[in-house]
């Protein structure tokens, strides 16, 4: 199953539809004036480049091996080198000045455009719906922001000036030979035939290899990702080994598809520059039999010599340049298919906007299935009045967590209506349901930074006060003042330092911080120690008032003074009460209960 789910995900890798060569030049339409710009500076670069070699050749055959009447002095012909000299100094100071303003330009402009594409595809895949999430590797989604997109910044930042730059260098150099001399011209073009296929083969090979390269990093950083994040289930069971065999295989696959690349280089570079010395040869042959016929003088024999050596440069690095552009258009192609990811739960078009939320829940017929019509919930209906607590119960399985999920809309349901204060949710926008709604989890994530900031997540219209307020209801300062660094005490990947009751008291201050209409907790003392659960259990009702909590809990003591219990099994409310009428039904909820106080 899993070697059938990577030979899907890279088949999808490798079969984007669409041109994502066009797509990754749309991103450069707002600095089409920096680039023309650029453009122009490189048909200045490439005029003063080509000139060079005319202005030596032409003082060789003017000043230096020219005939020269008696009357003409050496002290002339000195002058008239040094004219020349002061002048290829200047076309060098020249283009200097031209490649430095063009590189300013060009990299500034590519680390924007780099800018602006990892900023919209993080943005992107925060709007991506957590079907998603469930089906995708988080070390692919970071393989997407991170290295492919990086991959990009070369091709904006030099490729494509340089692929334009080369391209009119070849013609330029074509054209300037033709018009020197045909018969030398046609010499330099004799293995041009030659050069065009060899090129064409390595641009088709050298695609292939930095696709397979692209998808084997993916895996790689997908592998680790998930083994540094269970480490601690590695190290407990003893598999360090079998997972070092695992990743000695996974590094072996990107090792196998980098040394294809080098080959790929390995073969065609030296090809290239076999032929560009027998190109050589072949000119030198020919201009030095017309030399010496005295049909060709030596100033333009030294002309062709340097331009047949610049005239295969250009294609060599046109190559190289192209398969550098296939490295760019592969991880362009895994970028736009992740932006091509539509969200399974967007947001309406013309959404209801709710005045005030008063936090009346109400569930009709609901059925639903994270795939196909594999149903967890199956025509379920209830009614959660405003500040009323409501807690549900049964076995794992039973469809208790999918109900949470789906009060929040993070996934759809296939048939019935799940109203709030009347309203279906799905007219109204994410951002409005989700901001009423305070889900405290089992597993609570805090993120790097300090405790403020986990409570406050990067929202200023929580004050300083405001958080040590929310904590303090919730016992949470009873710690947080022993810490040395107090609020602002540094919080480590994943809240490692502190102890699940400590994350679990900085969540609740979270959610209080926030101060949502809805509450939801969803096995929020399953991990507790009884001292941090009795600090929990006494914030709990300052934390519950005026607000419609909903509960799930294995534990049914703690929720035996709910207003209403409701029991789920295999995706159906099968009982629905008090606590006390619940033990009187003699049902499920019973033997849920005799089972755990015996």
């Amino acid at each position: 199953m899993k070697l059938f789910q990577a030979k899907r995900d890279e088949q999808d890798d490798l079969n984007y539809e669409g041109n994502a060569l066009l797509r990754m030049m749309s991103y450069m339409k707002p600095y089409v004036g920096t680039v023309a710009f650029c453009f122009f500076l490189v048909l200045v670069i490439t005029a003063l480049e080509l000139y060079k070699p005319i202005l030596i050749g032409g003082a060789i055959d003017n000043f230096i091996t020219g005939s020269y009447g008696p009357g003409e002095m050496v002290q002339e012909r000195f002058a008239g080198v040094l004219r020349a000299a002061a002048l290829y100094v200047g076309v060098l100071l020249l283009l200097f000045v031209c490649n430095r303003i063009q590189y300013v330009l060009l990299q500034s402009t590519g680390q924007k455009i780099i800018y602006e594409v990892r900023n919209q595809l993080f943005t992107h895949v925060e709007s991506l719906s957590m079907r998603f999430f469930d089906l995708t590797p988080v070390g692919k989604i970071v393989t997407r922001v991170t290295n492919d997109v990086e991959a990009l910044n070369e091709m904006y930042s030099n490729i494509l000036i340089k692929l334009f730059k080369n391209i009119i260098k070849i013609v330029g150099l074509a054209v300037v030979m033709l018009m020197l001399n045909v018969r030398m011209a046609l010499l330099s073009f004799v293995l041009v035939p030659a050069i065009v296929v060899l090129t064409v083969i390595f641009k088709q090979i050298s695609r292939r290899t930095y696709q397979i390269t692209r998808t084997k990093i993916t895996a790689l950083n997908t592998f680790l990702s998930e083994n540094l994040s269970g480490m601690k289930v590695i190290q407990i069971f003893g598999r360090e080994k079998e997972k070092n065999e695992e990743f000695a295989g996974k590094s072996e696959e990107l090792y196998r598809a980098n040394y294809r690349e080098l080959m790929v280089f390995a073969i065609f570079r030296p090809m290239i520059y076999m032929l560009s010395v027998l190109a050589l040869i072949i000119v030198l042959a020919g201009g030095s039999k017309s030399v010496l016929s005295g049909t060709l003088s030596i100033g333009t024999l030294y002309i062709f010599l340097q331009y047949i050596n610049t005239f295969f440069e250009p294609i060599q690095e046109l190559a190289e340049q192209l398969s550098t552009l296939q490295s760019a258009i592969a991880s362009a192609e895994k970028i736009f298919t992740l932006l091509d990811v539509k969200p399974t739960v967007p947001d309406p078009e013309e959404p209801v906007e709710l005045r005030e939320v008063k936090g009346r829940i109400e569930f009709k017929h609901v059925w639903f299935a994270y795939d196909g019509e594999d149903y967890i919930l199956k025509d379920v209906s209830f009614t959660i009045e405003p500040g009323q607590r409501v807690a549900f119960v049964g076995a794992t399985g039973a469809g208790k967590s999918s109900i949470l999920n789906l009060i929040g809309r993070y996934y759809d349901i296939q048939k019935g209506e799940i109203l709030l204060d009347g309203v279906d949710i799905r007219t109204l926008k994410k951002e409005q349901l989700r901001a009423a709604i305070g889900q405290v989890q089992q597993d609570v994530f805090l993120f790097t930074g300090d405790i403020s900031g986990n409570i406050r997540l990067r929202n200023e219209e929580i004050s300083d006060d405001a958080i040590v307020k929310a904590a303090h209801e919730v016992n949470a300062d009873r710690f947080i003042q022993r810490l040395p660094g107090k609020y602002q005490e540094p919080v480590s990947e994943r809240g490692a330092t502190f102890s699940a009751g400590q994350r679990q008291l900085l969540s609740f201050a979270r959610t209080l911080a926030f101060d949502p209409s809805i509450l939801i907790l969803d096995e929020a003392t399953a991990n507790i120690d009884t001292e941090t659960e009795q600090w929990i259990q006494e914030a709990l009702e300052t934390l519950m008032t005026g607000r419609t909590t909903i509960m799930v809990a294995h534990r049914l003591s703690t929720i035996q003074h709910a207003d209403k219990i409701i029991v789920m099994h295999k995706g159906r409310i099968r009982e629905s009460g008090t606590h006390q009428e619940l033990l009187e039904q003699n049902g499920i909820y019973k033997k849920l209960y005799q089972l755990q106080i015996m």
